[in-house]
């Protein structure tokens, strides 16, 4: 496990955008950013789980978050204005951004794999993802010091047999991270890093490899110790790097 131990006003007064933060990983890092004192933005397409992490969130005596009912495969160009103007309006600017939601897809050879199903994958792993970082780092750059956060997965590191869209996603997800993060390099507060999560206990890992036992895998919120770090001001001046949540 990535060895580091977040102070617990690590992330006081800090606006964090979390994306899929109904369940999962998403989840887990809302809470622990809420934890460490921030008020955190919920996006995701399922608004009855944004309210449950709402609600656990506020019943913890944490900052007050906010819920974003946002659907990444279908929004408009339009939708991402509209969502920077909001965020603008109620909280003046964001100091962090999670890239967390991403969806599997097919598993299957590329030979087998519909276009139709390799543009679903890229549309919410990728264009949206770009979509929300272009739209959103005027924003961040108000902040003293934002971090963006861009999730990758070992598979977007060295490609492997029947990942396909997810795999090629990933890839783009980390080549963003990377001009990104030179781009920012010395002309802005905001820094840019990825995280490959590993094999953790979630519904979406579970779905791509069912014969394997979850229980062998750690629970989402004990691989957040990379979040918190990247996230928080101890990680200032580190600026496109790929970690690994698990070591």
């Amino acid at each position: 496990m990535f060895d580091y131990t977040a102070r617990p006003d690590l992330l006081a007064g800090r606006i964090i955008l979390v994306t899929g933060a109904g369940r999962g990983i998403g989840e887990a890092a809302a809470k622990a950013y809420a934890a460490h004192g921030a008020t955190v933005l919920l996006l995701g397409k399922t608004e009855e789980n944004l309210n449950r992490v709402y609600d656990e969130i506020e019943a913890a005596g944490h900052p007050q978050p906010a819920v974003i009912p946002f659907n990444l495969e279908t929004a408009l160009p339009h939708q991402y204005d509209e969502l920077a103007a909001m965020i603008e309006r109620e909280f003046g600017r964001l100091d962090g951004l999670l890239h967390n939601a991403s969806i599997v897809g097919p598993r299957t050879p590329v030979e087998q794999l519909s276009g139709e199903n390799f543009m679903r994958v890229m549309q919410v792993n990728v264009n949206a993802m770009f979509m929300l970082t272009s739209t959103l780092l005027p924003l961040l750059k108000l902040s003293t010091d934002a971090s963006i956060l861009f999730t990758s997965s070992s598979v977007g590191r060295k490609g492997r047999a029947y990942w396909g869209a997810y795999a090629v996603s990933k890839f783009a997800t980390e080549g963003l991270m990377q001009v990104v993060a030179d781009e920012l390099d010395g002309t802005a507060p905001v820094r840019a890093n990825s995280v490959n999560p590993g094999a953790t206990r979630t519904d979406m890992r579970a779905k791509a490899y069912p014969a394997e036992n979850p229980l062998n895998n750690p629970l989402p919120s004990e691989i957040m110790p990379v979040y918190l770090y990247l996230m928080g001001p101890d990680s200032v001046g580190v600026n496109g790097q790929a970690f690994d949540a698990q070591g």
